[in-house]
């Protein structure tokens, strides 16, 4: 793991330890999922905004197409797949499975 150092202030400082507190975590460990959970953020709006594909959004992610389809969802985002690509879809997974 790499150690980086960097300056905060005020607010930042007192988001992180109230997160910290009622969390019952650690503040490295609300900083870290905070990073995460804003680059989640960043790449659902590049994706809403048309600047990434889906399955760039999948990668960026580091999820499986079906994970991102259900993280679209959560955030009321609806799924960009045509009743076509979801028959070609069964039929694709009829073949795996049998």
């Amino acid at each position: 793991m790499t150690v980086m150092s960097l300056r905060l202030g005020d607010r930042a400082m007192k988001i992180i330890r109230e997160m910290s507190r009622m969390e019952e975590r650690d503040r490295s460990t609300v900083v870290r999922e905070l990073i995460e959970e804003g680059w989640m953020l960043h790449l659902l709006r590049l994706y809403r905004e048309r600047k990434i594909s889906l399955s760039g959004l999948s990668k960026s992610l580091g999820r499986s197409l079906s994970e991102t389809l259900d993280l679209l969802s959560e955030f009321g985002q609806t799924a960009p797949i045509e009743y076509g690509d979801y028959l070609q879809g069964l039929k694709t997974a009829a073949k795996l499975i049998g």
